[in-house]
């Protein structure tokens, strides 16, 4: 028996049950009298709704669900920013779907909210897959308007990527099965097909209430934009249905004669399970990311047979580069190695950190990717880069450049697995949030921030026991230990890897049993989207 491997295993498997129990809580929304309101008008809940709309038998990979988490506790909170979406398949289509959650004050948009909305477009936009919006939503939260309505990310950005979405050539269809109010009511109008709920389904700029103090005239919400109204009348909506069962039949019988769209063509052969178990990972991963392991152990146990073909397996060792594939799907693998290694010139490497060498060879892997379209998976597990005057002056800020410019430039999609820490510039050249991946994905174990926890508290308890001592106070042992463990409190939350889903810094957090699956439906998306762009990495410093 590995008692560190049993260890490990043991801390992950605790870190999945608080994930599944965390997610619980979010499933439920506004709360159960909210959902009981919901129910008394024959509405079904968000996620009820997509899997009443998507194949049966079929996966839904939901994004963002811990967005907003543990944000805006002085307004009640927002589970899930108030919306649920992600990646299902309807009528064999892979689509988008997007589903306001009206139980969470009716369906009201805080910031978060816009943020997802827009993260969902673009993940529509990017891979040109059809979206289905289901609409239940009372517009802006106004208390926050500030914070949502004016800025170029914010709701307004909503419409103007519906309308370039139309222009590409990418299907919209908007499901109204509650409110639709103000600036929101352009979403189901610029969508392709609207269809619409009697009784429950609502569209208009100005509700009862808004039109009576602006022009004093007494209407009520059929009056004002009901289904029928819309149906018989303005011509705005397109369908009426009595239920939302059969508004849902009728979008799934609407994408099922979708015409066939090129595809990018990327490689996929017979899918195989790894020889080794993927549940296996548990336990070679530390939850506190301190511990070294061999990352080909992970690789393994994620890669189709578990064959994966080393590139320059010699060199640059602290990152491991390599092909696969995954499901099927040809990838091409770059991973940080987290075992001290032994370079060609019998130096010592640590673990977990970018060298000169290591930098240089994975550039250039993203390279060879890129000319022979094969898709990029990151394995993220970065402390940094090598610092030091010996390092400095073997110009590892030129090396790292050509990393990061290489991520930068790359036009094959790009699928981001954080599997423990992202530090620092180490984020940025393993493809992190700012380098557009297609997807990005967190284990439980994910740690996120510009430097490690320890560094950076002791960094900032210097700086704070310098400005307090500027002010003439005395800062004796005890109080100096009080500030830093009140220092690493904090700071350990922000790294975590919570903290970074509900800010969307990552798509969601993982199972890593599902990280085949999530990269397995990211290819998939991406095959939608014919790569447009030339290769060129600009200028390399040399």
């Amino acid at each position: 028996m590995n008692l560190e491997f049993n260890k490990n295993d043991d801390a992950m498997r605790l870190a999945l049950s608080q994930l599944r129990q965390r997610f619980a809580k979010i499933e439920e929304g506004g709360g159960k009298k909210a959902m009981e309101k919901a129910r008394a008008k024959n509405k079904m809940a968000p996620r009820e709704r997509i899997q009443y709309l998507i194949d049966k038998d079929s996966t839904f990979i939901e994004i963002g669900a811990f967005a907003g988490y543990d944000m805006y506790k002085e307004e009640g909170g927002c589970p899930a920013g108030g919306t649920v979406g992600g990646l299902g398949y309807i009528q064999g289509r892979q689509c988008v779907i997007v589903a306001n959650d009206n139980t969470v004050k009716a369906g009201a948009w805080f910031p978060i909210t816009g943020k997802k909305n827009l993260r969902l477009q673009e993940i529509a936009m990017e891979n040109r897959l059809p979206v289905v919006y289901i609409v239940d939503s009372a517009g802006v939260y106004l208390p926050m308007q500030d914070e949502i309505f004016p800025d170029k990310e914010h709701f307004g950005r909503i419409f103007r990527n519906n309308a370039q979405m139309s222009a590409m050539g990418i299907t919209q269809i908007a499901a109204v099965m509650g409110s639709c109010v103000a600036g929101g009511a352009y979403l189901p109008i610029m969508s392709d097909e609207t269809l619409m709920v009697e009784g429950n389904g609502s569209i208009f700029l100005a509700g009862p209430y808004l039109v009576k103090a602006a022009i004093g005239e007494d209407a009520d919400a059929e009056a004002l934009g009901g289904a029928k109204m819309h149906t018989e009348i303005s011509g705005i909506a397109d369908y009426k249905f009595e239920t939302e069962q059969e508004c849902l039949d009728q979008v799934r019988r609407i994408i099922d004669k979708l015409g066939d769209q090129p595809r990018a063509g990327f490689d996929r052969g017979q899918p195989a399970l790894p020889q080794k178990d993927t549940r296996e990972i548990y336990g070679i991963v530390s939850q506190d990311n301190t511990k070294p392991y061999d990352v080909l152990e992970v690789i393994e146990r994620l890669v189709d047979n578990s064959e994966f073909d080393q590139f320059k397996e010699d060199y640059g060792k602290t990152i491991v580069c390599g092909y696969g594939r995954v499901d099927g799907w040809a990838v091409g693998i770059v991973a940080n190695q987290r075992t001290i290694v032994k370079s060609g010139k019998k130096e010592m490497q640590l673990g977990g950190v970018i060298y000169n060498d290591s930098a240089d060879k994975a550039a250039r892997f993203i390279q060879n990717c890129n000319q022979k379209k094969i898709p990029l998976v990151f394995l993220q597990d970065v402390n940094g880069f090598m610092v030091g005057t010996r390092s400095e002056q073997s110009g590892i800020i030129k090396d790292g450049a050509k990393l990061v410019n290489a991520v930068a430039n790359s036009v094959v999609p790009k699928i981001t697995i954080v599997t423990g820490n992202s530090y620092g510039a180490g984020n940025y050249a393993m493809c992190g949030k700012a380098y557009d991946p297609r997807f990005i994905y967190a284990w439980p174990n994910a740690k996120i921030a510009v430097m490690g926890g320890e560094q950076a508290a002791k960094t900032l308890l210097q700086i704070q026991v310098a400005a307090l001592k500027a002010k003439g106070e005395e800062i004796d042992p005890e109080k100096e230990k009080e500030l830093l463990k009140k220092i690493t409190d904090r700071y350990n939350n922000q790294t975590s890897a919570y903290y970074a889903a509900a800010r969307l810094w990552v798509d969601e957090i993982i199972d890593p049993a599902d990280t085949r699956k999530v990269i397995s439906e990211g290819i998939a998306a991406a095959n939608h989207a014919p790569i447009e762009r030339e290769w060129k990495a600009g200028v390399f410093q040399v």
